[in-house]
């Protein structure tokens, strides 16, 4: 692991809560090495901190529906342009881009609404063009470090509940496989090139666990619009140091690593054109 890769989750843990630093540098590593070919769509942009850290160029442009987080990513400057939009009316021209970003966001999508986001990101991006997407895996759910533990006292029916309310904090509305996503990307005309499941059962247990610890960051940020008082080495050095050793063991995770998150690379067909 080189320097630049180790830093990025320092950039993320001096900004952000510990558990949403550690998902987003995770995903950060995963654009790295792909070519992100201009011009480039963020596909529900929010407040633009990710993208203000994760891609070496600012994406052309940055699509949201909600204004509050398009007006703290105004402040960061991390798209050439900004547009308050649905994802499923993209207000652009058919084939204007050449790579789609969306991350962690098309599974808040409710199943109704996701097939004409998919088919206007189909529309909007070229031939050739590459559509980039991370979303969580069937094992999101079944691997939550409490539930789990309530399955094994013997105490399903709780942990059933506890999943539910989990899902319902998490504001996801599905958890589904590679063989569902190729299908909806190919009613659309993209094709799956490659996917591979990232994020370990050890980091989504400091991501469920920074849910409720992260309170008092919440907090802050309502107070004094920062989510980190004092970022500095020797105030999160204890942070630091216990999430530094569950971000590299994620980034060395294996290809058969369970399907907790899922990065997809997609491509739009030439001859494709909707």
């Amino acid at each position: 692991m080189d320097a630049a890769t180790d830093d990025l989750l320092w950039k993320h843990l001096r900004t952000v809560p510990a558990f949403r630093a550690l998902l987003r540098a995770v995903e950060a590593q995963c654009y790295a090495g792909l070519p992100i070919v201009p011009p480039v769509l963020d596909l529900g942009c929010g407040d633009g901190h990710f993208a203000s850290l994760a891609f070496e160029q600012p994406p052309d442009a940055g699509l949201d529906p909600w204004w509050g987080p398009l007006r703290e990513a105004r402040t960061r400057g991390a798209h050439r342009l900004l547009a308050q939009a649905s994802g499923a009316h993209m207000p652009y021209p058919d084939g204007y881009f050449a790579t789609v970003v969306s991350n962690s966001v098309l599974e808040h999508i409710p199943l109704p609404v996701l097939g004409h986001v998919l088919a206007e990101t189909a529309r909007v991006l070229r031939p050739g063009g590459r559509f980039y997407f991370c979303v969580p895996g069937p094992e999101f759910l079944p691997r939550l470090s409490l539930a789990c533990l309530l399955d094994r006292m013997g105490l399903r029916p709780l942990g059933r509940l506890y999943r539910r309310f989990f899902h319902r904090v998490s504001r996801h509305y599905h958890y589904d496989g590679p063989a569902i996503w190729e299908q909806r990307l190919h009613a659309v005309g993209l094709t799956l090139e490659r996917w591979w499941p990232y994020f370990s059962p050890r980091a989504l247990a400091a991501l469920e666990w920074g849910h409720y610890l992260g309170l008092p960051s919440l907090v802050c940020k309502k107070l004094t619009g920062r989510w980190i008082l004092a970022p500095t080495r020797t105030n999160l050095w204890l942070t630091e140091r216990l999430i530094r050793p569950i971000y590299r063991e994620t980034l060395t995770g294996q290809p058969a690593a369970p399907a907790i998150c899922l990065f997809f690379v997609a491509q739009k067909q030439c001859g494709a054109d909707r």
